[in-house]
């Protein structure tokens, strides 16, 4: 017979629960979020508030300001960041919450230069916006009104004095390049460094309450953090669980606690005492050997299934502490050691036993206000992710640590993340109280975060070790030890130190790009962090062909490389208006803050493409952006595919190349990037192209000398493979020959030469076939038909095309039980068929694709209730021979 039953009995002030027979404390929580008053230094301005939120959102949502970011308002608005802001809430304590022996006042994130009082007396100050932050305000909290104001003081001031207060010797870079519109001394703060600008985002140094706010009380002991770990014994062939937890306790404390994974059949209980005050302790539980642990892999590797552990302390009969969170199972190794043909170190990933090559982006800020990146916007950009056949993001070091629910969906959806710590392209500033509250905040980011499974590596910074090895900042030689001393403090006997300590289950680098373990023999910062041979590269050439693989570095591991391009007319529309739809105009230049990046662009295309010639100026307009898109698209797949088939050969010492992480996936706001998505969700040319080129099996094609080479990529399993080639004339859509190679076995996770030929002999067996009036397509198929999608190679550049012309496409929506469609009809061969339907958010399942059939039909997704009608009316369809 089982009994489950509980009453709920106050008795000397404490509140306890009997649940199950046991009697069980209560701590309680009070949400101070919602509306709070909102004042200027001077008392000009004084508004309600959103808490979490920040001062521009504020400003914004009660009329004060308009969108930042329209226009120039980026500009117009530098004042907000000037001023100094006072956060004012009033609110009384339940009697319940009043009761407890200890209540904590808690902020989980302030950005970020503040000074708290409650009642008219100062609790303390904070400095780091990635920092939680709590106070003891039990003594201070009366039973009626309760006052509690945040002022937060200018984080552009704040940052200047810091850097004046620094004056022996300079930290660089004092300021942003000009063209990025930006406020200096960003790395004097610990708040995220693209907030006072970056290449490719906005100026708004925000101010706010960027998290939750809280009283939280309780009696006995507080569980602040959980955090477990699985560590894999090979030697013992045996799992272990390492269970971390963070607690806070009234009084030193004794009590036993269980852990169990009942679907496990693994339960131990140990005798723990917690010392008053604040306190961690760990413990390992041994996972049966006889049970089956499940196990969590990348996106498209396996499944991500998770156990339930369970975790309660009692203290004689009394349950002082009881929870239950989520276990992943998974091992994850950074395989440094040595390669047969080259005198370097392989850099590739192990998860559970398994190399897997890494395919994905870079991911900065969703926002510059952090309180508009909703659930909603995280899971349409992790999605999209996945969609286009992605395994791994890397958290770029320049913007935050995410909120948690993006680390959850990255577990659930198999997202591998390379995770860097919050510094980039700087150096930093090693005053004891800055190293003091980075060693706060990596401790808490890293309790906070490594139990996810997703988060594969830990990096300490971006690019600040070739940074300080290729001199970017013209440090004077005779000063050269100095910032090494400063970087091998901060990163190495601090940060590195840290997570060596806090989480033994996954790698560490101490930064990106990096030689990784020849850094370290050199001493942290290599001669030559761009070394292909060793660790990771980031690779970026504007002015070379893009089309010339050859220009590539055949690296260990891309973990940044791409091209800008210039959002779609919609995504702009919002934030222009017509006099700015001109390719001459201030707001062209305005929005783009990489260097002669406009230029860049055209130039680029100009190298495969005519550029837009229409006397129309909107359309020239939208032509040209539309062409930066095609050249984005074809420079990163060329790039992409180049090291997806150099994963399994070594040249001259260099290749096995086992990641492609291209720069970046998302936007900050609405202008020229290197994202393939952009501002709002809407997929760039580039993004559908990464749907292909990050295909589990995909064929990839180039010349060399004169010889077309055809190579076989497979993430998955052992395929018979062979390819299946057709060309077409640029004039006519019925093929001119087809050829296929002989069957290969291509092993799983390997790529393969399937097909190699002269390209001269191969068009001279193509009937009138020569490079400029001939095209080829190409895919993989095995017995059981096609695999992969299908590829394209141009013989020539599509500006020297001979026969290219305007197809003439008709389209047609439809609507059935699936959803709807496009139908599409040309009249001719059409390179870059782009289906835009304006504001209408969603996707197509294909776009910007070669179209060599008169035919085609492709379905639209649609992320809010639309109609054919609506559809049709905002369906435009683009090839390139319809720009010129």
């Amino acid at each position: 017979m089982t009994w489950r039953w509980s009453v709920c009995v106050f008795a000397l002030d404490v509140l306890f629960c009997l649940f199950y027979g046991v009697l069980t404390f209560k701590d309680q929580s009070v949400s101070l979020n919602g509306k709070w008053s909102l004042s200027n230094s001077n008392g000009s301005l004084i508004l309600p508030a959103d808490v979490p939120g920040c001062v521009h959102t504020a400003l914004q949502k009660r009329g004060y300001i308009q969108d930042p970011y329209f226009r120039f308002n980026d500009l117009s608005y530098r004042w907000i960041a000037f001023d100094n802001w006072t956060y004012t809430t009033t609110f009384n304590v339940p009697g319940e919450l009043k009761s407890r022996q200890k209540i904590l006042l808690v902020f989980d994130g302030v950005d970020t230069v503040a000074s708290v009082s409650l009642n008219a007396l100062i609790l303390g100050g904070t400095d780091n916006m990635f920092r939680r932050y709590d106070f003891s305000v039990r003594e201070l909290l009366t039973d009626g009104d309760n006052v509690l104001k945040v002022t937060l003081f200018s984080p552009v001031v704040y940052a200047s004095e810091r850097s004046e207060a620094h004056s022996s010797y300079t930290v660089p870079p004092e300021c942003p390049p000009d063209v990025q519109k930006g406020e200096c001394h960003v790395n004097f703060i610990r708040k995220e460094q693209s907030s006072f600008s970056w290449d490719w985002g906005p100026s708004f140094p925000t101010m706010g309450l960027w998290k939750e706010v809280r009283l939280e009380g309780f009696d006995v002991i507080q569980l602040i953090q959980v955090s477990p770990v699985p560590l894999y014994n090979s030697s013992l062939s045996q799992w272990m669980l390492q269970v971390e937890l963070l607690v806070d306790a009234v009084q030193t404390t004794d009590g036993n606690i269980t852990l169990s994974i009942p679907e496990l059949n693994s339960e131990e209980t140990f005798t723990v005492r917690f010392p008053t005050g604040r306190s961690g302790i760990s413990f390992t539980l041994n996972i049966n050997t006889s049970s089956d642990v499940n196990l969590w892999w990348p996106n498209g590797h396996g499944d991500r299934p998770f156990h339930l552990l369970t975790i309660s302390c009692l203290q004689d009969e009394f349950m002082i502490l009881n929870t239950e969170t989520k276990v992943y199972f998974r091992t994850v190794e950074l395989v440094q050691e040595p390669i047969p043909d080259s005198t370097g170190l392989s850099f590739y990933f192990r998860i559970n036993g398994k190399p897997i090559f890494l395919k994905g982006s870079n991911w900065i800020p969703a926002h510059s206000f952090q309180d508009r990146v909703t659930p909603a916007v995280l899971r349409n950009l992790l999605q999209s992710a996945v969609d286009a056949n992605m395994n791994a993001l890397r958290v770029w070091g320049g913007g935050v640590y995410e909120q948690d629910l993006f680390y959850s969906i990255c577990d659930e959806m198999g997202i591998m993340v390379w995770q860097d710590f919050m510094f980039a392209c700087a150096m930093y500033p090693t005053e004891d109280d800055f190293i003091q509250t980075v060693r706060e905040e990596v401790i808490q980011q890293v309790q906070r975060l490594k139990s996810h499974p997703s988060i594969i590596v830990w990096s300490g910074n971006n690019e600040n070790e070739a940074a300080l090895a290729t001199n970017w900042f013209n440090i004077p030689s005779s000063q050269r030890l100095l910032y090494l001393k400063d970087y091998v403090t901060l990163y190495v006997y601090n940060i590195r130190a840290i997570v060596q300590e806090e989480d033994q289950s996954r790698p560490f680098l101490v930064s990106s790009p990096t030689n990784g373990a020849e850094s370290e023999q050199e001493g942290w910062v290599a001669e030559n962090p761009y070394d292909l041979r060793f660790g990771d590269t980031h690779f970026y050439s504007y002015t070379s062909d893009c089309w010339d693989w050859t220009a590539f570095p055949r690296t260990r591991f891309a973990s940044e490389y791409g091209f800008q391009s210039w959002p779609s007319f919609s995504t702009l529309q919002a934030v222009s208006v017509e006099e700015d739809w001109n390719v001459t105009s201030h707001f062209f230049s305005h929005r783009q803050h990489h260097e002669d990046g406009n230029q860049q662009m055209l130039q680029q295309a100009a190298l495969h493409f005519h550029l837009p010639n229409s006397t129309d100026p909107l359309k020239s307009f939208t032509d040209t952006l539309y062409l930066t898109q095609v050249m984005q698209a074809q420079c990163v797949k060329a790039q992409t595919e180049f090291y997806r088939r150099s994963q399994s050969e070594i040249i001259e010492g260099e290749g096995h190349t086992m990641g492609a992480l291209y720069w970046q996936l998302n936007d900050i706001w609405q202008a020229p990037s290197w994202s393939s998505i952009e501002f709002g969700g809407k997929w760039k040319m580039l993004h559908y192209f990464a749907q292909n080129f990050f295909a589990p099996v995909l064929p990839v094609g180039f010349e060399d000398g004169g010889t077309l080479f055809i190579y076989a990529v497979s993430d998955l399993s052992d395929l018979k493979l062979q390819a299946v080639m057709t060309m077409y004339s640029w004039s006519d859509l019925d093929p001119v020959c087809a050829l296929q190679s002989d069957p290969l076995l291509v092993s799983a996770g390997s790529a393969a030469l399937i097909y190699k030929h002269n390209v001269d002999a191969l068009l001279a067996g193509c009937g009138n076939c020569t490079q400029f009036t001939c095209l080829l397509t190409f895919h993989l198929q095995d017995s059981s038909g096609q695999q992969g999608p299908t590829n394209h190679h141009f013989l020539s550049s599509p500006n020297v095309a001979d026969g290219l012309q305007s197809p003439n496409i008709t389209a047609k929506v439809q609507q059935d039980e699936a959803g709807y469609s496009v139908t599409l009809n040309t009249a001719a061969v059409a390179p870059f068929v782009w289906l835009d339907v304006g504001k209408i958010p969603g996707r197509f399942s294909s776009n910007g694709f070669l179209m060599v059939t008169r035919n085609m039909t492709v379905s639209f997704t649609a992320w809010r209730p639309t109609s054919v009608a609506e559809l049709s009316d905002s369906l435009t369809v683009t090839s390139l021979g319809d720009i010129y």
